[in-house]
């Protein structure tokens, strides 16, 4: 460690960081406490020197009056790491005009993440994840947050970025992930939307559900208009959406007054209504927003879901014409209510990007997250094609169980045996949408899959690669993820 020691001497002019392993843009200080992380043989470490280095937990060293703490990258660092450089702790940032979900499953994303976002205004959410991902992941909302805070330190991002606590369904999850830290919730409502009510009759809705008169004189006494565009309701059919919807807003209220309301936090609050078997009409977005102002709720997006089909990993599926009726309404919603429009499953929906931004007005929320985990795979096979043949074969056998888990339409049989494939061509499947999907779904199998001796069948394998191929995965995913953000540019001037 001689080696710092020198570079601790040179400071604080701070020249020729790199011959001492320093990531240079991660130089840091605060009074007389130099603060910066280094990178030592396949492990990174944050280096500690000067007055109030001891905050941080980790070894020692003295070499004659010079002095510095090596601390791992921990959770007890990175606590310490946000309470003494505020640009590595999360900020709200969907009051902003664009923010853009980034959701890393690997904790190794971000990097790349970081390229993107220095070239445009967008606000990153670079902690993003769900409790079923973390689940198939084996991480924590610790390490999500974690790993994003280190990052933002050692690449030198500054601009502010957010953390959400994705897809969560349960108050206590809600209250877990404000408490780390987090500041977005994505509130999921699936487990409270009827999927039954489409398939009803007219009889069995008006057995199920008498209307309130107050509900009657506030939906069917008249018409509504925004931005030109009218919205009206039938009895049948506002009955159907108090079926559909009512028990979901009485949760959102529930969520919001114990956790968000009277400045309980200043987190952001997103109500996610898209995991349903039917899209969600402008009729309905507008229901579900109305009820939702009238009982004190202040959001910060909603997510419908759109029609057609928004599937993992592949482009926009249906009537693009239609979409983009319905979107123009859909927008137009949110304007109205004063929140901003959230895209699910935002992931590579090329031909729609420039549509989501010309009638958002720039002014939207996208959430993306398997497609970071699809370009690391495109990196193995792009660097190691044995060890990726290995894997598609292993996601073949694994893709029913997977499919449990997700909506997809994949036919395995449009995919090319990897056998008959060269080397150099491996990368292409990852053109190919069915090939994307069969890789998409089954990461938690990947990840998690044991040899007889219970190590790890790929996992350590894959992470080792990914570390001596970091270069090669940040560029796929400055290129991947910035060609979201070019498209949604285009659709607007800023």
């Amino acid at each position: 460690m001689s080696n710092i020691i020198h570079f601790i001497k040179e400071l604080p002019s701070l020249n020729n960081v790199d011959q001492y392993g320093v990531y240079p843009l991660s130089l840091n200080h605060f009074g007389h406490l130099h603060v910066f992380m280094i990178h030592e043989g396949d492990q990174d470490f944050l280096i500690a020197t000067g007055i109030g280095s001891n905050q941080f937990q980790g070894e020692l060293f003295q070499e004659g009056e010079y002095s510095y703490v090596k601390a791992p990258l921990n959770n007890n660092n990175a606590n310490t790491l946000r309470d003494l450089f505020p640009f590595t702790k999360p900020i709200p940032v969907l009051s902003k005009l664009r923010s853009f979900g980034v959701g890393d499953r690997l904790g190794i994303a971000t990097e790349g993440h970081i390229r993107v976002f220095k070239d445009y205004d967008a606000y990153p959410i670079l902690a993003q994840q769900s409790i079923r991902e973390l689940a198939l992941t084996n991480r924590t909302y610790k390490d999500v947050l974690d790993a994003a805070s280190f990052s933002v330190f050692r690449d030198g991002y500054k601009k502010g970025f957010g953390a959400d606590g994705d897809h969560l369904k349960k108050p206590a999850e809600v209250e877990m992930a404000l408490n780390l830290g987090f500041t977005m919730i994505t509130l999921d409502c699936s487990d409270f939307i009827r999927n039954d009510v489409s398939n009803m009759s007219k009889d069995q809705v008006n057995k199920e559900c008498i209307l309130e008169e107050d509900i009657k004189n506030r939906y069917l006494t008249h018409d509504f208009e925004v931005e030109g565009m009218k919205i009206s309701f039938d009895e049948e059919e506002l009955k159907r959406n108090v079926l559909v919807y009512g028990k979901a807003i009485d949760f959102a209220v529930q969520i919001y007054t114990d956790y968000f309301a009277d400045g309980k936090t200043d987190a952001n609050f997103e109500i996610s209504i898209d995991e349903t078997a039917t899209p969600t009409t402008p009729t309905q977005h507008y229901f579900v927003a109305n009820e939702l102002t009238l009982r004190g709720i202040k959001l910060d997006t909603m997510a419908p879901r759109f029609c057609g089909e928004f599937q993992k990993g592949v482009d926009y599926i249906g009537d693009i014409k239609q979409f983009e009726e319905e979107l123009k309404i859909h927008a137009a919603i949110a304007r109205h209510y004063g929140y901003k429009l959230s895209i699910h499953s935002g992931s590579d929906k090329f031909s729609i990007f420039s549509l989501i931004g010309k009638h958002t007005r720039g002014h939207f929320h996208v959430k993306t997250a398997g497609t970071n985990w699809l370009e690391a795979m495109r990196a193995v096979a792009a660097t190691n094609p044995k060890l990726y043949r290995e894997i598609h074969k292993y996601a073949l056998s694994m893709f029913e169980e997977a499919k449990k888990f997700y909506h997809v339409t994949t036919d395995l049989t449009k995919i090319a045996d990897v056998d008959t494939l060269k080397d150099n061509e491996l990368v292409d499947l990852f053109k190919q949408n069915d090939a994307r999907q069969l890789i998409h779904i089954t990461y938690g199998f990947i990840l998690n899959a044991k040899n007889t001796d219970d190590s790890f069948r790929f996992k350590t394998k894959l992470y080792d690669l990914w570390r001596e191929q970091r270069e090669v995965y940040a560029e796929m995913l400055n290129s991947h993820i910035g060609k979201h953000l070019e498209l949604l540019y285009s659709g607007f001037e800023k």
